[in-house]
């Protein structure tokens, strides 16, 4: 767009991370579009600066957009460059994500189409991964034991139960085990998942949520099941159907994507936007390695992400 500025000199606190289907924000004035660098690379598409109107107050509330996948999906699930993501995240300022995943169903009451909101996770993937910030040198432990914040969580799950009017169908909890993919599950591996209590399944929450927490972002992913993965006996689960249901649910996504903005925007949140309840963990957490062991590499990368702190 020609009239899309390049820069944003104001900081922006919010941000959506768009997953399979949800691939921009449709209603929002696009007002700029930022090419950040960090340390850890280039973020794994444009930063898009959107703007949506205060309920409350009619003022331009701005948001961050950030496409997982690329501009046109073109990075599989283990190619994600997860850090370089989160840290040009952080270094605009924001400080609360809204992640969107299409994932498979695990349970047999979340139906394809279904949306939840999930409160655990499992990990399967295999180290392919880079998942931490802290290594080269410098040591940090981050608390993960909840990996999602429960105060992004109670205003999606109050957004998403005044829209089951309108077509959406929520579930509140819900444990996600993240495979590495890009193949979907064995019959035999998605009936282990089941017994071990997963609700969902999918390729994209780890290590998004890992380094969000060590960033000292508030994070909470809303899924979208398409499928019901492959120990169902309905059907195998295909691409074609996980984009057909992506499609056929793509008004509703959005529709609920926009209600959680609108009431992050009001006042009463601000300090859970601004993830004041995070703020400081990791300059404690980081100072596990004495400063004559901390390799300079290490140091430049954590004090370009948290400058002061170390």
């Amino acid at each position: 767009m020609a009239n899309v500025a390049t820069s944003y000199s104001d900081p922006v606190h919010i941000a959506v991370i768009g997953g399979t289907g949800l691939q921009s924000l449709p209603n929002f004035t696009h007002v700029a579009t930022l090419n950040p660098t960090t340390p850890w690379g280039t973020p794994s598409s444009p930063i898009s600066i959107l703007h949506h109107p205060s309920p409350t107050t009619g003022q331009p509330i701005a948001v961050a957009f950030l496409s997982r996948h690329g501009l046109h999906h073109e990075l599989a699930p283990h190619e994600v460059p997860a850090r370089a993501n989160i840290a040009a995240l952080r270094s605009i300022g924001v400080r609360s994500i809204i992640a969107f995943s299409a994932v498979g169903s695990l349970a047999e009451e979340v139906r394809p189409r279904d949306f939840v909101v999930p409160d655990q996770i499992i990990d399967r993937t295999k180290g392919v991964r880079p998942f931490t910030f802290f290594e080269g040198g410098m040591v940090g432990h981050v608390m993960f034991g909840d990996p999602f914040d429960e105060g992004l969580a109670k205003v999606v799950r109050q957004c998403g139960h005044s829209l089951e009017g309108e077509g959406v169908k929520l579930h509140d909890r819900g444990t996600i085990i993240c495979m590495e993919g890009p193949a979907f599950s064995t019959r035999a591996e998605s009936n282990m998942y089941r017994s071990w209590g997963g609700t969902l399944i999918n390729m994209s929450v780890l290590p998004e949520a890992k380094l969000a927490r060590e960033a000292e972002i508030a994070y909470q992913m809303i899924c979208m099941a398409t499928d019901y993965d492959a120990w169902h006996a309905s059907e195998d689960v295909s691409v074609e159907m996980v984009m057909g249901n992506m499609k056929a649910n793509s008004e509703n996504a959005r529709r609920f994507i926009g209600a959680v903005l609108d009431a992050l925007s009001a006042a009463e949140h601000a300090d859970l936007v601004s993830a004041k309840h995070l703020e400081g963990q990791t300059k404690f957490a980081g100072s596990i390695t004495k400063p004559e062991g901390r390799s300079k590499a290490a140091h430049e990368k954590l004090s370009w992400l948290f400058p002061g702190y170390f």
